[in-house]
C-alpha cells in the first residue's frame, strides 16, 4: 500500500482508535478526490494518485474495477484488467487503488462495481468491456464538475493534477454574451447551428467551424458555452459552428470518405453561407474532429483545400485503414500529391499508444513538405475531458489569428 494516507488509516483501524474510518472520510470530503500526495520515489514531476470508493452496504461489492480512460483501456486490450481492481481495506469499507502519474495528466474516470467472480469482473472481450461502460458510475466524492455521457451511460468523473494545462474555456460562465443554438436538417441529415452573439445574416462573412460528431459536442457537450467563451474574451472572430451528426455512420464518412467530404464541400458550405453568411472563404473555414474524425479532418482539407482552408485533429486515427490497402494511407497521400494551401492543427494523448507514433509520423511529413502545421501532445488519452479543451486553443489557434 503505497499512499501515506491509507497506510495511516490501516494502522489507525489496526490500533483500534475510533472513528478512525469515518475520519478518513471526512477528510476525503474536504479534499476531494482522488487522493493526491507527493511521489513516493521523489520525483517533483510526479504524483502518487489513490481512487477510493466507499462500500455501499445495501448493495456489497466483490470487485471494483477503477477505469482510468486509457490507462485502463490498454491493459483491457491486452486482456489484462488485473493491474485496475481496487482493493478493500481490512477492517474497512475503503476500496482503492494508486498509481504514479505524470503532474499533468488528466483523465476522466468512473468505478464499475460488481458482486460475482473475479473471473467474471475481470472478463476483457469486447461485449463483457461494453457491458461495464454501460454501468460504471462516476466518483461521488470527486467536487469537479462531471463530464457528460450519452446513449444512457453515466457521467465520469475528471482527474486534474496541478500541471495539466488549463482549461479556462470550457465553463459556462454567467458574464458573456449567449450565441444561440438551432436544430435543423440539411439534405436528410441533422444538423445543430451555434451562432455568435449579435449574428446577423447579413452581416458576415462570417468565419464558420465544422465540428464531426456533432450529436456529442452539441446536446452533450454544450460546446456553444466554448464558443461563446471563446467570443467573450475575444479569442476568436465572429464564428458560426456546424455541428454535423456523424456518430451513427461513422464508419461510412469518417474513414476517408471522398463522398462525405464532397457533401460537406458542396451542399453543408453552401447552405451554411446562404443560410448565415458563413464558408465562403476557406482560409476562414476550419473543419474539426476526434479521432476517425480527426482523420476526416485531415482528409477534407487534403481533398477540398477549395473549401477548407483549416483542419483541427485530436488524436487522429491515421493507422487507417490497416488492411490490404496497407497502413497510414493519408499520411502517404500528403507525402507524395502536391502540397495543398492548408494549415493544419494536430494533437494527441501520449496515453494513446495505439496513434502517438502515427500522428508524430504525420506531423514530420507535412513539415517535411513545407505545410503549416501546428502540433502538441497533451499527457491524457482519447478522452472527451482532454479534447475539450484542445478544441477550444485549436479552434483559437487557426481562426484567431489576425
Amino acid at each position: 500500500m503505497r499512499s501515506p494516507l491509507l497506510r495511516t488509516l490501516v494502522a489507525d483501524v489496526r490500533a483500534g482508535k475510533p472513528d478512525a474510518e469515518e475520519a478518513f472520510w471526512r477528510y476525503a470530503a474536504v479534499t476531494g478526490t482522488p487522493l493526491v500526495e507527493p511521489d513516493p520515489e521523489g520525483d517533483p514531476d510526479h504524483r502518487l494518485v489513490t481512487f477510493v470508493r466507499r462500500e455501499d452496504p445495501a448493495h456489497p461489492a466483490t470487485h471494483v474495477l477503477a477505469l482510468v480512460h486509457t490507462v485502463t483501456d490498454k491493459d483491457r486490450h491486452a486482456g489484462d484488467l488485473a493491474p485496475h481492481l481496487m482493493q478493500r481495506v481490512d477492517g474497512t469499507g475503503v476500496w482503492a487503488i494508486s498509481h504514479r502519474l505524470r503532474a499533468d495528466h488528466r483523465a476522466s474516470y468512473q468505478f464499475h462495481a460488481t458482486d460475482g467472480t473475479r473471473e467474471d469482473a475481470l472478463r476483457a472481450d469486447r461485449a463483457s468491456w461494453l457491458r461495464v461502460l454501460d454501468h460504471a458510475e462516476p466518483d461521488p466524492l470527486n467536487d469537479r464538475a462531471p463530464l457528460p455521457s450519452r446513449d444512457g451511460r453515466n457521467p465520469a468523473s475528471v482527474l486534474e493534477l496541478p500541471e495539466a494545462p488549463p482549461q479556462s474555456r470550457i465553463r459556462r460562465r454567467d458574464d458573456v454574451d449567449r450565441g444561440r443554438t438551432l436544430g435543423t436538417e440539411v439534405d436528410g441529415r441533422s444538423v445543430t447551428v451555434h451562432l455568435p452573439p449579435g449574428h446577423r445574416p447579413d452581416g458576415g462573412p462570417y468565419a464558420l467551424a465544422v465540428l464531426l460528431d456533432g450529436e456529442m459536442w452539441g446536446p452533450v457537450l454544450g460546446v456553444g458555452d466554448i464558443l461563446d467563451n471563446l467570443h467573450a474574451d475575444g479569442d476568436l472572430p465572429p464564428t458560426v459552428a456546424v455541428l454535423v451528426d456523424t456518430m451513427g455512420r461513422r464508419m461510412q464518412d469518417l474513414a476517408c470518405s471522398a463522398p462525405f467530404v464532397d457533401w460537406l464541400a458542396d451542399t453543408l458550405l453552401p447552405w451554411a453561407e446562404r443560410e448565415y453568411g458563413a464558408g465562403a472563404d476557406a482560409a476562414r473555414t476550419v473543419v474539426a474532429g476526434q479521432s476517425a474524425g480527426g482523420l476526416t479532418a485531415a482528409f477534407a482539407a487534403f481533398r477540398r483545400p477549395d473549401r477548407f482552408g483549416l483542419a483541427l485533429s485530436q488524436s487522429g486515427s491515421f493507422w487507417w485503414p490497416d488492411d490490404e490497402r496497407g497502413s497510414e494511407w493519408l499520411t502517404g497521400q500528403y507525402a507524395w500529391a502536391e502540397r495543398r494551401p492548408v494549415t493544419l492543427h494536430l494533437e494527441v494523448g501520449l496515453q494513446e499508444w495505439m496513434l502517438l507514433q502515427e500522428n508524430r509520423r504525420l506531423r514530420n511529413v507535412l513539415r517535411a513538405r513545407g505545410y503549416d502545421v501546428r502540433y502538441r501532445e497533451f499527457n491524457g488519452g482519447h478522452d472527451y475531458a482532454c479534447w475539450r479543451g484542445g478544441l477550444a486553443d485549436g479552434l483559437a489557434a487557426l481562426l484567431g489569428e489576425g
